[in-house]
């Protein structure tokens, strides 16, 4: 027994001279790169919205659309149930600042409107014949585009955006669901959309502190940075601002001068970066990834494509020779390059996401479960054939119904899901846009990336760890002779959707002469592609294409001394569009024009270099 003693006393002290000098075991021990994906709509109006509210969703309000992306059924404004096939991991519901939360009230008879003169006036309209109720519909609509309410009650929109707070509150669930407080700033100069949907870190307490701007009050971005600004200052909260439909803004969206419409200055420019880190590049009303016209060479540009005009209130005032290049994302990036080059600072240097912009409470944004941009045009009502945007200009200039997208969804790397995790997420960009399906798709850049290192158990921590992700700027060169960058992507299928085709990137950058080029490479294809779509039953087999696509690529035309971006664009294979399915489920006879088969995607934030 004494033997014993001795010898474990002999342990013992080896385990405490070996602690006393501890070799670190953990490869992890921290790290905290975010290993979450998160899937959300930024923008989706409710009852409160003005437009919403006219169209017919009278009465889904911000707590139903709440309820319906975290997984309930619901009972849309047509009668029918409808859920989604998961449920998403974050909302903002972004109602129009504009009359926000009136039409609702009125409706119900809010003691404190009806006792305002234009209240009961509009109230009176509204529930009274049908003609005086499309006269002051659009009389309301017209306010906005000569920025002179109607309606103005200060503390029905203190009562209001209290509420909308509070219901945020309410179903934010810290690590199930968070549900994010925002709103959409409406400008539309002339019919120009230069909208912004408005995205808060923060909670009911600190968001209520200031009442929304709107357009109302100023409709140049200046005017909304400026509230901005005085938020974060006053409230020591936190604000980001996200644009959307630069395809429908006819060139002004991601223009070179400023409001005023002088040359771009150093101080917009970052004012620009600073508070707009993100823009909504697909949605119900077109892809704004690129064009056609803009991107002659990229076989797969002619995406969902809105190019007829504006949204003016005469439907659509038609677009004019230049004004294209202002309004795609990939124009834009390659503008910023530009821009930095003469002013120092690119104030285009932002992350992509997707988004539905739907106007029923229901995020829906794939092609088999697509509820439409408004209750006017849910499934079966005529959504398909009849005209959705009239315009006074020409036949040539109408929208479709089917021409609506089944768009989109954003998807985010975040730590937690939490509103802190998901803010920081968005503005750090580590952030993509899909056009509906849940692909999973990581994307990253470095200079000291190998083959191995796709293939790797930990892939994702050697990307974090020899370089950054998707939303960064590549660090500096580590030395004259250095190589070109690497790139690592990796990309898998929606689990409950179909296979991927190929996965491209895309290049940015500033030739020796200063004009901005672009150039897409496949870096990984399937073995076998093709089409097995049967656009009369809707359906598809996943016979082709690829459930996952891996693949380290290095830039093989780097030069140095350019500046460039780089961003992957993750490509599936053919699928029924959501018109086939309602032609297949509904019956509905569809135009010969109308497309049936679609090619979903996503687009990750790009990775910047800068020469030094």
């Amino acid at each position: 027994m004494r033997h014993t003693f001795a010898l474990m006393g002999t342990i013992l002290w080896a385990f405490a001279a070996a602690a006393a000098d501890p070799v670190e075991y953990s490869p992890y021990a921290g790290e905290n790169y975010p290993q979450e994906l998160l899937w959300g709509d930024t923008h989706v109006h409710s009852s409160f919205s003005m437009d919403a509210n006219v169209m017919g969703n009278t009465r889904l309000d911000p707590g139903d659309a709440y309820r319906f992306a975290r997984g309930e059924t619901v009972e849309a404004n047509t009668a029918q149930s409808v859920r989604l096939d998961r449920p998403l991991d974050f909302l903002v519901v972004s109602d129009h600042a504009e009359y926000m939360g009136i039409l609702p009230k009125l409706r119900a008879e809010d003691p404190l409107l009806m006792a305002d003169p234009d209240g009961k006036r509009i109230f009176d309209a509204l529930t009274g014949d049908p003609a005086a109720g499309r006269a002051i519909v659009d009389e309301l609509v017209g306010s906005l585009a000569i920025n002179q309410p109607i309606f103005e009650n200060a503390q029905a929109k203190q009562d209001i955006w209290q509420e909308i707070t509070t219901l945020a509150d309410r179903y934010n669930e810290p690590g199930t669901f968070t549900a994010l407080i925002g709103f959409e700033w409406t400008s539309m100069p002339g019919g120009d959309n230069l909208h912004r949907v408005v995205v808060y870190s923060d909670d009911a307490e600190r968001a209520g502190q200031m009442i929304p701007v709107s357009a109302f009050e100023g409709d140049r971005p200046e005017d909304l940075w400026a509230f901005m600004e005085q938020y974060e200052t006053r409230t020591g909260g936190r604000i980001l601002a996200i644009p959307h439909n630069a395809n429908l803004s006819n060139g002004r969206m991601f223009a070179v001068e400023d409001s005023s419409g002088k040359p771009i200055g150093q101080r917009y420019a970052r004012r620009r970066a600073r508070w707009e880190p993100l823009v909504e590049v697909t949605q119900i009303k077109g892809d704004g990834e690129t064009h056609p016209l803009l991107s002659p060479d990229d076989e797969f540009a002619d995406f969902e494509t809105w190019d007829k005009g504006n949204l003016a209130l005469e439907g659509m005032l038609p677009k004019e020779p230049g004004m294209l290049k202002n309004e795609y994302a990939r124009a834009a990036l390659k503008t910023g390059l530009q821009l930095e080059a003469r002013t120092g600072v690119n104030p285009y240097k932002f992350g992509m996401i997707g988004s539905t912009d739907a106007h029923t409470s229901l995020a829906t944004g794939a092609e088999k479960n697509f509820w439409g941009k408004a209750t006017l045009v849910e499934p079966g009502m005529p959504r398909t054939n009849e005209t959705f945007i009239k315009s006074s200009v020409g036949k040539e200039l109408d929208v479709i119904a089917w021409e609506q997208v089944a768009s989109g969804y954003a998807a985010a790397w975040a730590t937690s899901n939490t509103r802190e995790a998901i803010f920081d997420a968005m503005r750090r960009r580590e952030v993509y846009a899909t056009t509906g399906p849940r692909m999973q798709v990581r994307f990253f850049g470095g200079w000291n990336y190998a083959e191995e290192d796709v293939l790797a158990p930990d892939s994702v921590f050697a990307g974090y760890r020899k370089g950054v992700p998707m939303g960064a700027d590549l660090p500096p060169r580590p030395a004259k002779n250095a190589g070109a960058p690497g790139f690592l992507v990796m990309a898998l299928k929606d689990p409950l959707g179909a296979n991927l085709e190929r996965v491209q990137v895309i290049k940015g950058w500033l030739d020796d002469a200063g004009q901005a080029q672009e150039k897409v490479y496949d870096v990984a294809v399937a073995a076998k592609t093709g089409s097995t779509v049967d656009a009369t039953k809707a359906s598809y087999t996943n016979t082709v294409g690829q459930a996952q696509i891996g693949s380290y690529w290095q830039d093989p035309d780097f030069d140095p001394a350019q500046s460039a971006f780089y961003y992957a664009r993750v490509i599936e294979i053919p699928t029924p569009r959501w018109t086939a399915y309602d032609a297949a489920r509904l019956g509905t006879e569809l135009l010969p024009e109308t497309p049936t088969v679609v090619q979903d995607r996503a687009y990750t934030s790009p990775i910047w270099y800068t020469p030094q």
